[in-house]
């Protein structure tokens, strides 16, 4: 059996769920909760309560 001479190189889609994107995401999620809980350290209570 003969080999391809040219191998075609995967190009990723631009929707759905990817593993950069799930990284980048839970990142974001950590800043942010790290932010709300030094807002609610600073105010003395949380955000929601009225």
């Amino acid at each position: 059996m003969l080999q391809p001479t040219i191998i075609p190189k995967r190009k990723l889609p631009r929707y759905g769920f990817h593993f950069h994107i799930e990284r980048l995401n839970g990142r974001m999620a950590m800043i942010g909760f790290i932010g709300l809980i030094l807002v609610e350290i600073k105010l003395g209570h949380g955000i929601l309560i009225w």
